[in-house]
């Protein structure tokens, strides 16, 4: 069943408070990505153990498997039976379509990103359609994050080594953040300080003195996507300096898909999958567990 209106407006009303109480306190949300019911149930679990808040968030194809309206639902109902703090993040959506789609629906987070579908989308499209889904989004109150430019990497498991000479000349900027957040209006700036989408043979590096200088130049939150096969320091840190959204996707994708095989091999005659699942989806609570703790994020839940 949709939500009322009100109800949208108290949730996102909320979840306002939340990346507030996340600035005031030095700790960033954890946002972490479901294309099925276990891992749904995963991230609820590590949120009701460790009495934090949590989002979890769809991209295009998660969004297009489940169904958007399912999703909400699906949320909700396990909100409601878990009695925890939880929201719904559009994450990287192409389309301005897609994010008043979702804003109807009543996700609280909206990612517009229309470097996704276009890499080679320039700065003026990228600001004008992002201004479109900021200005439609405050009919419910949801926040709106985008950046200027294209993400590399992909939630997925690479095996070529990090280039980063490369990656830094797509880094954000301290001057380039400001100018983006005053023509757009966003509510989060997704930041590029070494932060990279997917899981590499070596571990991420982030840079911490850039990130403290982009967190002075702007007034909204700050997100960092591609949290995955990032050493935990890094976001204590980056919690302390003010980055209040932390993605996480495939730390949680690789291990779902391993245990998942583990238990296939130990179980050869079991064909009831209710029955596999609750391995696997108790392992990737470990790994939502493991991030929440270090955001700093345990214990921040408000019901």
């Amino acid at each position: 069943m949709g939500l009322t209106i009100a109800e949208i407006r108290d949730r996102t009303l909320r979840a306002r408070h939340l990346m507030q109480r996340s600035r005031q306190q030095g700790f960033a949300v954890g946002a972490f990505n479901i294309d099925n019911q276990e891992t749904l149930i995963a991230v609820c679990k590590a949120a009701q153990t460790l009495n934090a808040p949590v989002l979890v968030e769809v991209s295009d194809g998660e969004v297009k498997a489940l169904g958007l309206e399912n999703i909400r639902d699906m949320v909700d109902n396990y909100r409601d039976e878990y009695g925890i703090e939880i929201y719904i993040n559009l994450d990287h959506s192409p389309t301005v379509e897609d994010c008043k789609r979702a804003i109807d629906a009543g996700f609280e987070f909206i990612h517009i990103d229309i470097s996704q579908a276009n890499h080679d989308a320039s700065e003026e499209e990228i600001i004008a359609k992002t201004k479109e889904v900021v200005e439609y989004a405050r009919f419910t109150g949801a926040l709106v994050e985008s950046e200027p430019h294209y993400f590399g990497g992909s939630s997925n498991l690479h095996t070529e080594e990090i280039n980063y000479e490369e990656i830094k000349k797509t880094f954000s900027t301290p001057e380039g953040a400001k100018s983006f957040q005053d023509a757009t209006g966003i509510d989060t700036f997704a930041a590029a300080i070494g932060n990279l989408h997917g899981k590499y043979p070596v571990p991420k590096e982030l840079d911490l003195d850039l990130l403290g200088r982009i967190r002075q130049a702007l007034d909204c939150q700050i997100s960092l996507h591609g949290g995955s096969g990032t050493p935990l320091h890094y976001f204590e840190e980056a919690a302390k300096i003010g980055v209040s959204k932390i993605n996480i996707n495939s730390d949680m994708r690789v291990v779902f898909r391993e245990t998942l095989e583990k238990v296939l091999r130990d179980n050869p005659s079991e064909y009831a999958v209710v029955k596999l699942m609750p391995e696997v989806y108790g392992a990737v609570q470990k790994v939502v567990e493991e991030k929440i703790t270090a955001f700093g994020s345990a214990g921040k839940a408000v019901r």
